[in-house]
This record gives structure tokens, C-alpha cells and sequence, in this order.
């Protein structure tokens, strides 16, 4: 039997300990065989503190992880009381297994998201933003362009009472 992908729902912010949790039980309990990969859906995100810019992680998919297993009594058994999970997503009976696309689909997403971190925030035209670093720190505005490949903005920003075009790094704003 192949092993497919589920997601399991747990409490938001215990993903990670659900993780090392469910791959100590499997290892216990000798299980190994029917499970492949558990991963937590995480992309890195920069943002700026107190003027550094930082690097953190962030979940895409907050209180689920996804289990690559092989679905018996006893591997849904091992999951389902793992501490901390509150079940898998599908009916109460039988979990839905992620088709292979949507699987590579998530998996893709965060190997993007390693490999080229993202803003914090997405912005679109017309947000209302905060400049929060540079020059027009403390400054208001509203985003007139988005530039993803430059990872910059172009915002309007009201300088002698003229609205002005200033073009900064996303990490430089804050949505208000």
C-alpha cells in the first residue's frame, strides 16, 4: 500500500512539538515502515526589528501538519492520540488524503519560501501604510505600485502637503 499525504489538525502553536511528539511515538511503537515524511508548512518571512532586518519563520497553514503515512487502524490510531492533534481533516471515520498536486503544490511553497524569504506582509495598491525605517520614518501613505522582483514599494507620501512618490523596501512599511 503506497503512502499518501493527510493533513492532521493540532493546536495552533503546537505544530512543532506535534511533529517531534508523533516521530518519537512511531520510532517507540516501531512503526516506521508505514510513515514517510512529517513536515510543518513553513515559509521564512524578513522583517524589520528595531532596524535589523530579520529573517523568522512563519506557518502557512497554522495548527495543521502534514503526515506522509501509509492509513490502517493502527497508524490512524498512533496519530490520532497523539498529544496535542485533534484529529485529521476529512470525515470523523475515514481522512481525505491530499491528491499528489496539492501535496507537491505545498511542498514547492515551501521550498520557495526557503530558498527566497518573503516579506511579512503582502501590500497592494491602495493600502494604507506606516513608514516604520529610513528617512520617512513616522511618515504616512498609501501604496501607489507594488514591485515584487525589486521587493519594493512605491508609496504616496504627503510631504509639504503635496503627495510625493517614494520608493522604499517592503520591509521598510507597515500596513496601518
Amino acid at each position: 500500500m503506497a503512502k499518501l499525504w493527510y493533513i492532521v489538525h493540532t493546536y495552533s502553536g503546537f505544530e512543532h512539538k506535534v511533529k517531534t511528539a508523533l516521530e518519537e511515538r512511531i520510532k517507540n511503537e516501531g512503526r516506521e515502515a508505514y510513515f514517510g515524511q512529517i513536515l510543518v508548512p513553513t515559509e521564512k518571512v524578513i522583517e524589520l526589528v528595531k532596524g535589523q532586518r530579520k529573517a523568522s519563520s512563519r506557518k502557512f497553514y497554522p495548527g495543521y501538519i502534514l503526515v506522509q503515512m501509509e492509513l490502517n487502524d493502527e497508524t490512524w490510531h498512533l496519530v490520532r492520540h497523539t498529544p496535542k492533534v485533534t484529529g485529521f481533516i476529512g470525515s470523523q471515520d475515514r481522512p481525505i488524503p491530499l491528491s499528489d498536486d496539492e501535496a507537491q503544490t505545498i511542498i514547492q511553497q515551501m521550498e520557495e519560501g526557503a530558498q527566497t524569504p518573503r516579506p511579512k506582509y503582502r501590500f497592494e495598491r491602495g493600502d494604507e501604510v506606516r513608514v516604520v525605517d529610513g528617512p520617512f520614518a513616522g511618515f504616512s501613505g498609501m501604496i501607489d505600485e507594488v514591485i515584487p522582483d525589486k521587493g519594493k514599494v512605491r508609496v504616496l507620501v504627503s510631504i509639504f502637503g503635496r503627495s510625493t512618490p517614494v520608493e522604499l523596501d517592503l520591509v521598510q512599511v507597515n500596513r496601518i
